[in-house]
């Protein structure tokens, strides 16, 4: 596009591959995040130190904080996504759904707005929605910030402990409760729109290989779900970001159980999986995003997407694969795979250091192919050809999953992965 990048960096991040894929680079503070990647005055900074023009926020730290997006849009600069204002509604669990009852998006059932403070007026929130449900923290996200409860008995415990977590983590006591959908699918809907109107969604994404509410493993179609059920619920997220005034890419992520969709948030960023949807479309998502930001209309139009073949994502992290503990330390050996349909994205190269301060993502591995059966298989020969020392990965914990008949069928659910590991 023309356009020069300037990459920031931590101390310990100095050296990393993606500065010498940049055409400069501005150190911002410690590892420790909070006193750089979460600096946004030390962000800001460096912005003005290098003559940029616009900030690109990434897929975690400040990329969903309406504060920093607004400092940057104060600052005189572009922000590479929605404005802070957009963010602040859809950053609210609470209004995010509230905002997409009223534009017709359908909602897992719930209370309605924030909990309140007696412990009675809650329990009889819960009896209305029903036993099972989950305590969710207003602010949360990452997994963090929720318990389930099923028995009346424990739900006064749940609300006290979710709330102190999540004051502690977010800064922001407030919850709320939904339904426990017990075997759910989690959903996606990939959403592209720019200042002028135009709003169009992309396909959607199935992420149920979760673990700890992480996810794992992504695929774009999801399998076994009727292709006008879709179109429908695309066309309904599209409508809502006409509705709230949307910019750039967002994902609209939903429960799916029993032939029925409901909303769970909205990510107001880049996501990791953003691949796959790339890979079956044709279309460089991210490219689009810096287009929007720029004000430009969006290149292409509804009619223009198109979803071709299967794709699936493999995240690649640096852990004890089958325990999920973090494996810091320095890469002696990196060997990515290649060939037919295969892409790696990834940051790391032999020597590199993966420090212990962030997460442990370290590549994405994404297969694609005709169909789903063919995705599996180059998958299962780019695992068995990446190489890798001196920090542990999780390759064989893609392994198990790819060769699980439940999981080659399709279709699984959030709490495959957990239930499989155990047995079950």
């Amino acid at each position: 596009m023309g356009l020069r990048a300037v990459a920031v960096c931590s101390e310990a991040d100095r050296g990393g591959a993606w500065l010498e894929a940049a055409d400069d680079s501005v150190c911002i503070g410690p590892g420790r995040a909070s006193e750089s990647y979460l600096d946004a005055d030390a962000l800001l900074l460096a912005a003005e130190v290098a003559g940029a023009d616009a900030v690109h926020p990434g897929y975690g730290f400040l990329a969903e904080n309406a504060a920093f997006a607004a400092k940057v849009e104060q600052a005189g600069l572009a922000f590479i996504g929605p404005t802070s204002d957009v963010i602040r509604l859809m950053g609210d669990k609470i209004s995010a759904k509230a905002a997409m009852r009223a534009a017709g998006v359908p909602c897992v059932p719930g209370s309605d707005g924030a909990l309140p403070a007696d412990p009675a007026r809650c329990a009889e929130i819960a009896d209305e929605v029903g036993y099972p449900v989950i305590v969710k923290a207003a602010g949360g996200g990452g997994g963090r910030g929720m318990r389930v409860v099923r028995d009346g008995s424990d739900l006064a415990a749940a609300i006290a402990t979710t709330r102190e977590e999540a004051f502690r983590a977010f800064g922001n006591a407030e919850l709320y409760l939904e339904k426990f959908l017990e075997l759910p699918r989690h959903i996606e809907i990939q959403v592209l729109c720019d200042n002028h109107g135009n709003a169009l969604w992309l396909g959607e994404r199935d992420c149920s290989i979760q673990r700890r509410h992480q996810k794992l493993i992504e695929e774009a179609p999801a399998p076994g779900i009727p292709r006008e059920a879709i179109a429908a619920l695309g066309e309904r997220c599209a409508a809502a970001c006409r509705e709230i005034g949307y910019r750039g890419v967002g994902t609209f992520e939903f429960l799916y159980e029993n032939g029925t969709f409901a909303f769970i948030e909205m990510n107001t960023r880049i996501q990791v999986e953003h691949t796959v949807t790339e890979q079956v479309t044709g279309i460089d998502i991210v490219r689009e995003q810096l287009r929007a930001a720029l004000g430009e209309r969006l290149s292409l139009t509804q009619r223009d997407v198109r979803t071709k073949g299967h794709a699936i994502e493999c995240r690649i992290n640096a852990e004890h694969g089958f325990e999920g503990r973090p494996s810091p330390g320095r890469l002696t050996q990196w060997h990515a795979p290649g060939g037919p349909g295969i892409r790696v994205d990834s940051h790391m190269k032999a020597n590199a250091d993966v420090p212990p301060h962030y997460d442990s993502l370290i590549a994405k591995i994404v297969a694609s192919g005709c169909d789903r059966a063919e995705c599996i298989a180059r998958m299962k020969a780019a695992l068995a050809e990446m190489r890798v020392a001196g920090v542990a990965v999780n390759t064989g914990l893609h392994r198990f999953v790819l060769d699980q008949p439940a999981f080659r069928e399709g279709g699984v659910s959030i709490h495959f992965l957990e239930r499989a590991l155990q047995g079950e």
